[in-house]
C-alpha cells in the first residue's frame, strides 16, 4: 500500500512524520512511500534524500491524499485535511480525540480509520510506539537548554581566579518522561537538582539520577499513581501541603521546570504568582504544560515573558519542534512500529485488527464509527510498590528455642553423616590392603574439606576462587600425568579423564580471569 506524509501546515511546526531512514524500513514491509515536496526541509531532510531511497516526491498535498492509502502526520489534521479522507484510507497522527469532538465526528463521516498516536496504551509491548514519551523526552531535554539560554550563570559551580560561581539550583515538578529527561540533563550539566512527584514509587528513580526527591510531611498516605502511567489528581489537603512546600523552596531555586499534565485535563496550577514573586531576579520558569493553560499562573502560551521582579517565564508549546531532526527521527520510528503491527504478513497488506490491544486502544474512528474512548487497559503501566511485610519480632524465649532447635538439627545431621562415613571407611578397610587405605583416607579427607570450604563460599565469590581451584587442578593434573603411563588400562583411562577435566578447569579459569580483568581496562 502507498504511505504518504504531507507537509505540516500548523504554524511553526518543523517536524515530519516520515524520514528517509523510516521509509527504507517501511519499504521492507512491502509498502510504497510518498512525500510531499518540501515536507522534510524544515527538519533537515531534503527531497533529494527521499528520492535517493526510492520515495516518490509528489508536488502537492492534494496529489498525496489522492494517491496514498495511509496518511501519516505529526499534528492533528485540519478540517480540510479530514475532508480529503475516504473509507479506504487510514490516518495515523496525533489527534487528541477528547479535545477534538468535532474533528472526530468529521472523521466518522468520511468512514476512514483514524489511529491517534496520543492514544497508544502505555503498556510494555507498545513502548516502541509511544510517541507521547518520545516527544516528552525531547521536551524535557530542551526545557533545560532553554532555561540555560535565559539563565545568567553557569549550571555547574566554579572556583576561578576571577571569583566563585555557585551551582544553579533546579527544581523539576513532575517526574514523568519529560521530568526525568530534565533531571538527567540538569544533573549532567552540574546543577543541584531537586524533583517532586505525587507518585512515591518514582522517588528511587529520581535519586538514582543524582537528584534529591522533595518529600512532604503529610499524615495520610498519598499515592498519586493512576491508570496509564500518569499522576492522579491530588486531594485538596495534599495540594495545600504541596504548595506550602513550593513556597518554601521558591527563594532558594534558580530554575523551575514544571511538567505536570494529564492528557484531556487542564494543567494544574502548581507555581502560583506569589511563588514567582519570591524567586530571585534572573530566575527562570519553564512551563511544559503551557499548551493546556500552564502550571504557572503567569504562563502565556507560545511566549516568553518577564515578571515584575525579573523572573523569566517560558511558555513555549513547540519544544520538540525546536529539535525537529531528532524529533522527526523518533516520531517516524514510532509510526514505523505502528505500521509494522498493522502489516503482520510483511506483504504490504494492512490488517486493522481490532482484537489487538494496541491497535484497538489507539483507534478512535473505524468503519464509519467512533471507537473512542477505548476499553480500559488490562494492566497498569506503573504499579504502586506493595510494602514488604515486616518479619515478626521474636521474643527472647522464642529466639532461644529457635537456636536450640537449629543446633540440635545440625548436630543430628553431622553425627549421621560421620556415622555413615565411618561405617563406609571401616567396610573398605576390612577388604582393602593397608597401602590403599593410607591413600584412600587422605583422599576422603581432602574431598570432605574441599567440599566444606567451597560450599561455605558465597556465590558471588566463586569466580575469584578460580585462582585456588587452578592451584588444586595443577596438583591433580601432575598426579594424572604421572599415572597415565601405568600398565593398568583402568588407571590409564582414569588418569586421562583427570587430565582432561583438570585442563578444562585450568584454561577456563584463566579465560574467566582475563575477561574480568578486561572489564577494568580503558581500552
Amino acid at each position: 500500500m502507498k504511505i504518504g506524509a504531507p507537509k505540516e501546515i500548523f504554524p511553526g511546526e518543523n517536524r515530519v512524520a516520515m524520514t528517509p531512514e523510516s521509509a527504507i524500513q517501511l519499504k521492507k514491509l512491502g509498502h510504497e512511500c510518498l512525500i510531499e515536496a518540501g515536507a522534510g526541509a524544515a527538519a533537515g531532510f531534503e527531497d533529494a534524500a527521499y528520492a535517493a531511497v526510492g520515495v516518490t516526491v509528489v508536488p502537492s498535498a492534494t496529489a498525496l491524499f489522492e494517491q496514498a492509502a495511509i496518511i501519516v502526520k505529526v499534528r492533528e489534521p485540519s478540517a480540510a485535511e479530514i475532508a480529503r479522507l475516504s473509507a479506504d484510507k487510514t490516518l495515523i497522527s496525533f489527534f487528541w480525540p477528547a479535545q477534538n469532538a468535532e474533528a472526530l465526528e468529521n472523521a466518522k463521516a468520511t468512514g476512514a480509520s483514524v489511529i491517534a498516536m496520543d492514544m497508544v496504551p502505555r503498556i510494555s509491548r507498545a513502548q516502541k510506539m509511544d510517541a507521547l514519551s518520545s516527544m516528552a523526552n525531547i521536551a524535557g531535554y530542551r526545557a533545560v537548554i532553554e532555561a540555560g539560554n535565559n539563565f545568567g550563570r553557569f549550571f555547574t559551580g566554579q572556583v576561578t581566579a576571577a571569583g566563585k560561581v555557585p551551582p544553579a539550583r533546579v527544581l523539576v515538578v513532575g517526574a514523568g518522561v519529560a521530568g526525568l529527561a530534565a533531571i538527567g540533563t540538569a544533573t549532567s550539566l552540574g546543577a543541584i537538582t531537586y524533583a517532586f512527584d505525587v507518585r512515591p514509587e518514582v522517588a528511587e528513580q529520581i535519586e538514582s539520577m543524582g537528584a534529591e526527591f522533595v518529600y512532604l510531611e503529610f499524615e495520610e498516605a498519598q499515592d498519586g499513581a493512576a491508570t496509564g502511567g500518569y499522576a492522579a489528581p491530588s486531594s485538596p489537603e495534599f495540594r495545600e501541603k504541596q504548595l506550602a512546600k513550593f513556597r518554601e523552596l521558591a527563594p532558594e531555586v534558580d530554575i523551575v521546570i514544571t511538567t505536570a499534565l494529564i492528557p484531556g485535563r487542564p494543567a494544574p496550577k502548581l507555581w502560583t504568582e506569589d511563588m514567582v514573586a519570591l524567586m530571585k531576579r534572573g530566575s527562570v520558569v519553564v512551563d511544559l504544560a503551557a499548551e493546556r493553560g500552564g502550571n504557572c499562573d503567569l504562563t502565556v502560551p507560545d511566549q516568553k515573558i518577564t515578571s515584575a521582579n525579573g523572573v523569566t517565564i517560558i511558555g513555549y508549546t513547540d519544544f520538540p519542534s525546536r529539535m525537529a531532526a531528532q524529533a522527526s527521527t523518533l516520531y517516524s520510528n514510532n509510526i514505523r512500529h505502528m505500521i509494522f503491527d498493522l502489516t503482520p504478513g510483511k506483504d504490504g497488506v494492512i490488517n486493522h485488527n481490532m482484537e489487538d490491544d494496541v491497535i484497538r486502544g489507539a483507534t478512535v474512528a473505524h468503519a464509519g464509527e467512533i471507537t473512542f474512548p477505548p476499553p480500559p487497559p488490562k494492566v497498569r503501566a506503573i504499579a504502586a510498590a506493595k510494602p514488604k511485610e515486616k518479619p515478626k519480632e521474636l521474643t527472647a524465649e522464642e529466639k532461644r528455642a529457635t537456636e536450640v532447635a537449629t543446633f540440635r538439627a545440625q548436630t543430628k545431621s553431622q553425627v549421621t553423616l560421620l556415622a555413615v562415613g565411618g561405617a563406609l571407611v571401616l567396610g573398605v578397610g576390612l577388604i582393602a590392603p593397608a597401602a590403599f587405605m593410607q591413600h584412600f583416607i587422605v583422599f576422603v579427607l581432602s574431598v570432605f574439606i574441599g567440599f566444606q570450604v567451597i560450599w561455605g563460599v558465597a556465590h558471588s565469590l566463586h569466580t575469584p576462587l578460580m585462582a585456588v581451584t587452578n592451584a588444586i587442578s595443577s596438583i591433580i593434573i601432575l598426579g594424572a600425568l604421572m599415572q597415565i603411563g601405568s600398565t593398568s588400562i583402568l588407571i590409564t583411562l582414569l588418569a586421562a579423564l583427570g587430565i582432561f577435566m583438570a585442563a578444562v578447569n585450568i584454561f577456563g579459569g584463566f579465560l574467566v580471569t582475563r575477561r574480568m580483568l578486561a572489564m577494568f581496562q580503558k581500552s
